[in-house]
């Protein structure tokens, strides 16, 4: 008995509008933002795992510009796992590479052109395997 009166008031908390509560819609947005940015980290793994892979001098803007697009076209979870991790790996990378600040710059150019949804192949070099 009391389970059916507890799945009749859910029902009329729930129910009582056509619209879900605040509350419930908050939570739904907070668990697609949750999964975007699951997928986005998955993304960007992605194309790192790649490019370790393709091992291709010069084809790591493409990488990074694929990782952060494909991440990004989750939505906004998973365009702010790209700049999360972008950033993470470039502030890091910046102090232990040796490449130096124009290196890290034009990483971070390819990141945000990415993000931003443009054609990671322009970043392509010539001759990368179309695996990739």
């Amino acid at each position: 008995m009391r389970l059916w009166v507890c799945i009749a008031l859910l029902s009329t908390v729930l129910c009582a509008s056509a619209e879900r509560p605040r509350i419930v819609q908050g939570i739904v947005r907070a668990g697609q933002f949750v999964r975007d940015a699951a997928g986005g980290a998955t993304d960007m793994y992605r194309a790192y795992k790649d490019m370790r892979e393709a091992n291709y001098k010069g084809a790591d803007k493409y990488f990074h510009a694929r990782g952060n697009y494909d991440a990004a076209r989750r939505g906004p979870g998973g365009a702010w796992a790209a700049k999360v991790i972008s950033d993470a790996r470039e502030n890091w990378q910046s102090g232990v590479s040796g490449r130096g600040a124009e290196d890290t710059r034009a990483d971070q150019e390819a990141n945000e052109w990415g993000r931003r949804g443009g054609d990671p192949n322009r970043y392509r070099p010539k001759g990368l395997p179309s695996k990739y």
